[in-house]
């Protein structure tokens, strides 16, 4: 590990092998990059007893940190999830190679051919928090779709990731690709993600994931585009004609099933007409389940076992079991709400109404909206994409779970045969 007066200089010879890494993944061919991902996987596996052992370091500072239950949950890994990393790795491996992907092509009465291809961004930096299995989701995105990376993890995850980061560059080696195409800042000192922030010179786009703290400190401090991945508040909306069975499991499982990740429902919008009946059944459902719902003076009224919201509940990311939940008038109503509190993440409406649900997909821009599903589901690997290395809530380029596809630009390619402009 590096001290702290030797930070500038140690972020500079990582940017430095990240771009030299990048100029040869570029062309680098599918089969090796396929090669490199299983060896990954396998090494993480062969290597799981190891792995779990320097979690249990990580959970020892989270515990000091003290981290709340939910983001201990975030920061855990036993068996079952290091097997979720192996065969995400391995999904990430199978997927088709985006890199030189025909995206348009085209005739021009000139003569001209023009084609339209998918091509690697260069180096991204991915700066996260907690959970050390985004080092995996990561390093495998960037390697699939032809970039170099370079990793900073938050502290509480270092010795996870330091190791999970040696398996990858273990697969790396094994099929010769350069060992620099994927790269873990060695170090917990925040020096270090200031200098990453701005690396122009070698530093093609900024990927942070994590709370808002994180993500406002990158999008304010950054000279390096960033791919804004901003608080999961996400909102449930059961509509007048939700089915009650339909809307009692997906609540839920959208709030209990995992409460420290970006897809966790954190507020509940209740069509007035619902509160005396499903409203009411699912709400008491919730508070057994071990939820704290911080309601509106409606609800708080009839529902025993709720404790009263504040303004600050409107808007808020728990990532604990924690909900927010209020009594709304009608689905434009609902829409309101989450224009005003949402954070364009993740939004679902329960209901059997075609024409309420085109109204809500319709009305609302969030990256992910949902019909009749578990916010859960809003993940990159639930999508198809293998893993993501986030959910992007920003406008420009990527949007939504960002994998392999999202992390390509694209470039021309225009054929003539001595061709000439008149």
């Amino acid at each position: 590990m590096k001290d702290i007066a030797d930070i500038p200089a140690l972020m500079a010879d990582i940017g430095a092998k990240a771009k030299a890494a990048a100029a040869d993944l570029a062309f680098a061919p599918a089969e090796a990059k396929k090669a490199a991902l299983l060896g990954a996987a396998d090494a993480v596996w062969d290597n799981r007893a190891a792995i779990i052992q320097a979690n249990l370091k990580d959970l020892e500072f989270g515990r000091e940190k003290g981290l709340s239950p939910a983001m201990m949950d975030r920061l855990m890994l036993d068996k079952d999830r290091i097997g979720g990393i192996v065969g995400g790795l391995r999904a990430v491996a199978e997927q088709a190679d985006p890199v030189g992907e025909v995206l348009e092509e085209w005739d021009r009465p000139t003569g001209l051919n023009i084609r339209r291809v998918r091509t690697p961004l260069g180096v991204v930096g991915v700066i996260y928090e907690s959970r050390p299995n985004v080092t995996a989701d990561a390093g495998a995105l960037c390697l699939k779709s032809g970039n170099a990376v370079i990793l900073r993890g938050g502290s509480e995850s270092f010795h996870s990731s330091s190791e999970i980061h040696a398996c990858l560059v273990a697969g790396l080696k094994s099929t010769g690709l350069p060992e620099h195409a994927i790269q873990l800042v060695p170090t917990r000192d925040r020096a270090a993600v200031q200098e990453l922030l701005t690396m122009i010179d070698t530093v093609d786009v900024i990927v942070p994931r994590g709370g808002k703290g994180l993500v406002g400190l990158v999008q304010r401090e950054a000279r390096v585009p960033v791919f804004a991945h901003l608080e999961g508040i996400v909102h449930v909306y059961l509509d007048a004609a939700a089915d009650p069975q339909k809307a009692l499991d997906v609540v839920l499982n959208a709030k209990t099933r995992r409460t420290g990740i970006c897809g966790a429902a954190e507020c509940l919008l209740i069509h007035e007409s619902l509160l005396d009946t499903v409203g009411q059944g699912i709400l008491e459902a919730l508070i057994k389940a071990g939820v704290t719902v911080h309601a509106d003076d409606t609800i708080a009224a009839k529902v025993a076992g709720t404790v009263p919201a504040t303004e600050e509940d409107w808007g808020k990311e728990y990532l604990d079991m924690d909900i927010a939940a209020c009594v709304v008038s009608d689905v434009d109503a609902a829409i309101a709400h989450i224009r005003r509190f949402g954070s364009d993440h993740t939004d679902c409406i329960i209901t059997e109404d075609d024409a309420a649900a085109d109204r809500f997909f319709e009305r609302l821009d969030s990256a992910i909206l949902m019909r009749n599903a578990s916010t859960q589901f809003a993940d990159g690997g639930e999508f198809g994409m293998g893993a993501e290395i986030g959910i992007a809530t920003g406008k420009m380029h990527a949007r939504g779970p960002v994998g392999a596809a999202q992390l390509t630009s694209f470039k021309y390619l225009v054929v003539g045969d001595g061709t000439v402009r008149s």
